[in-house]
Formats: structure tokens, C-alpha cells, sequence
């Protein structure tokens, strides 16, 4: 199409703004649907054990209550509670014992002797290694169940109005990161006359403020969005100061500080280096930017890397620096589609060459991702039924199903790039300058001609007539300014290459604004692994493991001389059907001992089967065996144990165990 093409089509100024009102209502619909569907943010870490267990009636009060975790979290004074029946605090109000021995994560609290009969709750809050805050709750019973008047909130840690907030602040937060540093890498890299473009300025500056506001919004909720969940809290000096002594507080701290880099740099990036006019210090000062900006960038990136997933798990040493490149890799991507397309929409002086670079950038970004994410999904996922059965997974699937749209759309952005000419633009400038000034010496002559005679007697070389000329040679200048920019944005609107490549870039902008939200919401969610991993040891918190030998462990005392001891019971494989039983009795010295007489028995009260006997055989002394007990259905099974330890003293006790 020639420069002097009639236009035809939409108006070339509501275009941008269509396109730009078009990527808003996207942006609001996917996060809103993301923020209404999702609950709090899954952690890393979870609940694998507890003693006593979930549902558990123990015969004697417990010294202490410990909990065990599938990763290492960060706890405090009132981080494991145990409370009686009528609400108060059984435990001791200390800080929790740290029990972690080798890879098992474990915390215990003393409780208070003489604990009477009844049902406990034990409440429990702490922060994962990937900064996420976890909490939960179960019950116990000393003796027998009974009421409870305990009642737990229902909002769990990290819910709630400031979990919201909190959330939309990450959200943004990734949100700047990109825009600041796929927009800079874009005006060093790709296009560098877009450092004089205010459009480009604003972009980046735009990014700046909304990753610094979004991280010291971040930074003042992070306590409550941790603890309480109220705002108020965001203003207590002491709970800030306790966020400042802990790795994610101290990632934010470091990221505001970097952040300080970064303004110097963007007021170099778009002052001292736009006005360069020396090829040679322009030269030098872009390698001067690039290194320190890659600098600045890598810093920031690392924030995030050191407090979230990357640096807890398997390969913390490796997954670090790789969870760095991936950040930076999608910043440079996503930055700089969204950097092309402010610039293809408000800028007119935009080249081929420039358009041609970014796709090698693109290129380049993509082959890093690629790397960098495969070895980010065996980490984190480590198995297929994890891919498809965790929710990490499933986002992991939807994020790769986005990435295959993004490129199959940048193909045909790469086709119209290489289509796309610089012809139009330049004839526009042209066309548009000799059109500016014949319409400006118009403007003027029309100007003249309204003055009438009167001004032209006042046209004399004046003190007065020498003030007007200024502001009237300046009206003029605007006016021609703006018929040239007018001219050469309809020129370059016509053209149909780069309407064709703004159109595809604008369709890869709407896919990466969902692909960055998924992103977003993978780093927190919990990783398939850790999940599968917590599901494996989720009846162990709550029951001995259906799927493995029942191990149970009761004291017994028969009143008698020596009648103190320890039953301790096996039943493998623990599974409806046929299961081998062994007893051990321990007297109170740790030493096997020998009793004249060991019965058991079986109940399932919630189907009324049973009592079911069973009788096992001495096998050595302290030891006795049964094979072939008959366990006919699941569920949560009374094993009753009966010990005679001489012709008069016996007793009879009983514990819970799930079966099947």
C-alpha cells in the first residue's frame, strides 16, 4: 500500500485505546476469576504425623504433644496450642521444642501434669520454608471422649481479607517485575531510540512503582497475613521487626533496596543515555547499563528464589540460580511483547530491524524457559500421578498448554516481521514534515489575515511585537508537531504488515497476561511432590497407616507385685483379611516379661461386629503370635487386651486403631 493510500477502517486514535481497553478487561476478568475461585495459598509443607494421633484415646495423660512435617517450617510461642475441654491451655505456653532428627521435621510441647479425662485440641500455626503460612487442628482424648467447648476459627492462616490483598500485591508484584525489566532489556537490546519515546518511559517507570508499591505492601502485611489476618497489625513495630528477622522479610527488604538500583538506573537508562549523540559513549554506556541493569535484575530475581519454592526441597543449590534464569527469561519475554506492543500502538518510529531483534530475544528467552522449566517440573512434581493428580500439576499442564498458544501465536507475529518494511514510515516522515510546514504557513497566512489591518499596523518592531513572536513561533512549532506525528500515524496505520504484526501481538499479550497469572499462582501452590508426599503420611497423622502393619503401644498396671508394664502390638499387613499378630510385654524395667495369661479381642462398635477373640501362642518369653486373625471390614476396630500377671491381679485395656 503507497504512503498516500486512503486510511480506511477504525479511527487511529480509538485503536490503541480499544486494544488497550481490551487487555484491562482481560486482566481483570482473569484475576478476578483467579482471586474468587482460590482459596488461600497451599503451602510446602504439611502435617505427616502426630503424637498422639488424630482421633487417638490414650489411657494416661501424654508428657508432650509433638507434630511431625513433611519440610522445615518456622514456628513461635504460640505456634502448637493444646487446649482442654472448657477452652484453656493444657501445654505449657513455651516456645515449641525443636525434636528434627536427620530429614524428620518435628516440634513438641510439654503439657501440664495431671491432665484430667476428656477430649484435647491441639491447634497449630507456623510458616513453610517457602514462606507460605500453614496451620491446622485435631483432637485427642485422655481416658475417654467427651464434650469440647473449644471452637477454632474457620479461616485458615493466610485467609481472610488481608490474604486477599496480600495475593492481588503478589500478583502485581510479578506483574512489575516484568514490565521494569522486559521493558528496559527491550530498549538496550532491541530498539534504543525507544529510550527518547515517552510511551516506552512510562511502561518501565509504571513497573517500577507498581513492583516497589506492591512489595511494601507485602512487607506490612506480612505479618498479619502470617498470624493474626487483621490490618491492624500491619502497623505493630514488634511484628514488623520479628518479619524483618525471618527470610522472607528479608528477601522483601533486599528487593527495595535493589529497587533503589533500579530508579538510578531508569534515570540514566532515560536521561543520560537518551540524550547521547555520540555513537562511540552512547556505545559504552549501553555496555555500562546492560551490566548493571543484568545485575540489578538477577538481585531482584533472587528475592524471589530465595524465599519460595526454590529454596526449600532437593537441590536447593541448583534450584536456586535456575529459578533465577527462568525469571529472568519470562521478564525478558513477556516484558518485551508487552514493550513491542506499546511500541507498534504509540510510537511511529519503530523499524523492521528492531522488531527482527526482539524476535531473536524471544527466541533466545524461550529456549531458557524450556530448559529451565523441565528441570523446574521434575523437581517439582517428580511423578506422573503427581502431574496429573496434584493441583501443582494440573497449572503445570494449563501453563505448558499456554506456553504451546504463545508460540504457535508468534509464529505468525515472526511471518508478519518478516514481511514488515520501514518504507511507510520513512515516507510518512517526509510526507508528514513537508505537509506540517505547508499547513503551519497556511495556519499562519490565515492568522494574518484575521488580524486585519489593525494588526498589521501594530506588526511594527516593538518592544510589544517582539513578545508576541516567541509564543506565536512556539503555537506554530506544537501545531506542525502534532499534524507530523497525525500524518505519519495514519500513514503507518494503513500500512497492513504492521497492522497484521500488532494484531498478532496484541493476541500474544492477552495469552501471556493468563500464562503470568498461572505462573503466579504455581509459586503458591504446593508442589506435586510434597503433596503426594503429605497424602502418603496423612493417615499417619490421623491413624496408624492403613496400608501398612498397625503398631500400637498401651501401659498396663494390674495392681499387683510386678504388674507394671508395656503391651506393644503388631498386626501385618494391617488390611481386611487374613493379618499376623505379635504381642510383646515389656515389665517396667524394659525387660521382656512373661505373664500367665494374654487374651485379645476385636470390636468394630460402628457396625456391632465383635467382640471378635483371639488367642495367641507363646513364642518366646515376652513374646507372643496369632496368624491368620481375621479382620472381615475396614474401619476404626476396639483391640482389647487382657493381662493376668498372677492368680488374682489382671487387667483390661483397650485401644483404637484404623484398619483396612
Amino acid at each position: 500500500m503507497s504512503a498516500t493510500a486512503p486510511y480506511a477502517g477504525p479511527s487511529p486514535i480509538r485503536r490503541p485505546v480499544a486494544a488497550a481497553a481490551l487487555l484491562a478487561a482481560l486482566v481483570s476478568l482473569v484475576f478476578g476469576l483467579l482471586l474468587a475461585g482460590a482459596g488461600p495459598a497451599s503451602a510446602h509443607a504439611a502435617l505427616t504425623g502426630s503424637d498422639p494421633q488424630d482421633g487417638a484415646v490414650v489411657d494416661t495423660a501424654p508428657k508432650e504433644v509433638t507434630l511431625s512435617f513433611s519440610e522445615a517450617i518456622a514456628v513461635g510461642d504460640d505456634s502448637i496450642r493444646v487446649l482442654d475441654p472448657s477452652g484453656k491451655r493444657a501445654d505449657t505456653e513455651a516456645e515449641p521444642r525443636d525434636l528434627s532428627e536427620g530429614s524428620t521435621v518435628r516440634y513438641g510441647v510439654a503439657l501440664h501434669s495431671g491432665l484430667p479425662d476428656g477430649t484435647y485440641t491441639v491447634a497449630w500455626q507456623a510458616i513453610s520454608a517457602d514462606s507460605h503460612p500453614i496451620s491446622g487442628a485435631f483432637t485427642f482424648s485422655i481416658g475417654a471422649p467427651s464434650e469440647t467447648t473449644v471452637a477454632l476459627s474457620s479461616q485458615e492462616a493466610g485467609g481472610g481479607p488481608v490474604g486477599v490483598v496480600y495475593d492481588i500485591a503478589r500478583y502485581a508484584a510479578y506483574g512489575g517485575f516484568v514490565l521494569l525489566v522486559g521493558g528496559s532489556a527491550f530498549v538496550l537490546i532491541c530498539w534504543r531510540g525507544g529510550a527518547s519515546a515517552l510511551p516506552m518511559q512510562r511502561l518501565v517507570v509504571r513497573g517500577w512503582l507498581t513492583l516497589t508499591a506492591a512489595t511494601l505492601v507485602m512487607l506490612l502485611l506480612r505479618n498479619p497475613y502470617t498470624g493474626s489476618g487483621k490490618f491492624a497489625d500491619a502497623f505493630d513495630l514488634a511484628g514488623l521487626q520479628s518479619v524483618l528477622d525471618t527470610k522472607p522479610g528479608a528477601a522483601l527488604v533486599s528487593r527495595l533496596l535493589l529497587l533503589g538500583a533500579a530508579a538510578l538506573f531508569i534515570a540514566v537508562l532515560f536521561g543520560t543515555y537518551a540524550r547521547r549523540e555520540d555513537e562511540q559513549e552512547r556505545k559504552d554506556l549501553t555496555f555500562g547499563l546492560a551490566v548493571g541493569g543484568g545485575v540489578v535484575a538477577a538481585g531482584i530475581a533472587a528475592t524471589w528464589a530465595m524465599s519460595e519454592h526454590s529454596s526449600t526441597g532437593i537441590q536447593t543449590s541448583i534450584a536456586m540460580p535456575v529459578d533465577v534464569a527462568h525469571l529472568l527469561a519470562v521478564a525478558a519475554w513477556l516484558g518485551g511483547l508487552a514493550a513491542l506492543l506499546v511500541a507498534l500502538y504509540r510510537t511511529p518510529d519503530i523499524g523492521s530491524a528492531s522488531v527482527r531483534r526482539f524476535s531473536a530475544v524471544a527466541f533466545g528467552s524461550v529456549v531458557v524457559l524450556a530448559a529451565t522449566g523441565i528441570y523446574q517440573s521434575w523437581r517439582q512434581v517428580g511423578s506422573w500421578s503427581a502431574l496429573t493428580g496434584t493441583r501443582y500439576g494440573q497449572l503445570l499442564i494449563i501453563k505448558v498448554a499456554l506456553i504451546a498458544v504463545l508460540l504457535a501465536v508468534a509464529w505468525f507475529s515472526r511471518r508478519w516481521t518478516g514481511r514488515l518494511t520501514d518504507a511507510s514510515v520513512a515516507s510518512a516522515g517526509a510526507e508528514g514534515t513537508s505537509a506540517g510546514a505547508g499547513d503551519a504557513s497556511a495556519g499562519a497566512e490565515e492568522e494574518d489575515a484575521a488580524a486585519g489591518p489593525e494588526d498589521t499596523s501594530s506588526a511594527a518592531p516593538d518592544a510589544a511585537s517582539d513578545d508576541v513572536a516567541p509564543e506565536r513561533a512556539a503555537q506554530l512549532a506544537r501545531q506542525r508537531a502534532v499534524l507530523t506525528a497525525t500524518k505519519k500515524k495514519r500513514i503507518r496505520d494503513a500500512d497492513p504488515e504492521r497492522s497484521g504484526l500488532r494484531r498478532s501481538v496484541l493476541a500474544e499479550a492477552a495469552v501471556a497476561v493468563v500464562l503470568l497469572a498461572v505462573t503466579t499462582m504455581l509459586t503458591s501452590t504446593e508442589p506435586g511432590r510434597t503433596e503426594e508426599e503429605a497424602a502418603g503420611g496423612a493417615t499417619a497423622a490421623t491413624a496408624p497407616a492403613s496400608d501398612g502393619p498397625v503398631n500400637l503401644s498401651m501401659p498396663f498396671d494390674t495392681g499387683g507385685q510386678n504388674g507394671k508394664g508395656t503391651v506393644r502390638i503388631d498386626i501385618d499387613p494391617g488390611r481386611t483379611g487374613s493379618n499376623d499378630l505379635h504381642v510383646w510385654i515389656d515389665g517396667s524395667d524394659g525387660e521382656p516379661m512373661d505373664v500367665p495369661e494374654l487374651k485379645l479381642a476385636l470390636t468394630l462398635e460402628s457396625k456391632d461386629i465383635g467382640p471378635l477373640p483371639v488367642v495367641p501362642d507363646r513364642l518366646a518369653e515376652g513374646h507372643w503370635t496369632a496368624s491368620g486373625v481375621q479382620i472381615p471390614m475396614a474401619g476404626d476396630w476396639k483391640i482389647d487386651v487382657t493381662v493376668r500377671t498372677s492368680d488374682i491381679d489382671q487387667v483390661t485395656i483397650d485401644k483404637n486403631a484404623k484398619i483396612g
